[in-house]
């Protein structure tokens, strides 16, 4: 049967333009949208990604985000002003409530929202632009680090979503890997080959495939440098 798991607080969707550095551009500072919004397999109507060779695509149409994050980051960084404008300061398209964190959602759960259907398919791996954002020069790696990092959803039926709208969970396939877990695995930069099988034996996303794969294969962690720094 169907569970009720949460609330959409805030539906969001952001244009892509020129960020803080030369030659970059993104979508992260996302604006509340009113009324009902079409969902497809790429995504929010009206919504666009920066550098579409890391984000969007189906496997990262809609990024998820709970607001008791927002709500602890403000505690830890009480003079960031861009965590007092409500939601979407970390690029989310779905600000979710009440308590509705990486813990309490596992990868490829199922949830119906609107008359949409959507599947959980990886967590977020923050990048430099969290940096820039938020002018704390750690920021994705305090985000890392924290595994508040959100997750990303798949679109599985196309249909139209509203702020206020509540989450139904109808499928959990997989309950003993949370996106919490699975965060944690990346974070603490864990290399034990009989973790890796297990996680390479999920339904992943391909970024996700070729990570793991290339930590079972090398016995080592992936650089971070380019995508926590935006350094090569």
């Amino acid at each position: 049967m169907p569970e009720a798991v949460g609330r959409l607080k805030a539906v969001l969707t952001g244009r892509a333009v020129p960020y803080t550095r030369p030659g970059s551009v993104s979508a992260i500072a996302k604006r509340p949208v009113a009324g009902p919004i079409a969902v497809g397999p790429e995504g929010l109507d009206g919504d666009e990604q920066g550098d579409r060779r890391v984000h969007g695509g189906p496997d990262k149409a809609v990024h998820c985000y709970p607001w008791s994050h927002v709500e602890a980051w403000r505690r830890e960084l009480p003079a960031s002003a861009v965590l007092h404008d409500g939601p979407g300061a970390f690029g989310e398209n779905f600000s979710l409530e009440p308590g509705l964190d990486e813990a309490d959602v596992c990868i490829a759960d199922r949830w119906a929202i609107g008359d949409a259907l959507f599947e959980v398919s990886q967590g977020r791996q923050p990048c430099w632009k969290l940096n820039d954002r938020f002018g704390v020069p750690d920021m994705a790696r305090r985000v890392q680090q924290s595994t508040r990092a959100g997750w990303y959803l798949r679109v599985l039926a196309p249909g139209h979503v509203r702020a206020g709208d509540t989450i139904h969970r109808v499928a959990r396939p997989h309950p003993a890997w949370s996106i919490a877990r699975l965060l944690r695995v990346i974070a603490e930069r864990d290399c034990d080959p009989a973790t890796l099988a297990e996680i390479l034996a999920l339904p992943l996303p391909p970024s996700w495939t070729k990570l793991f794969q290339g930590r079972l294969a090398s016995g080592q962690v992936e650089s971070w440098t380019r995508r926590m720094d935006g350094a090569a």
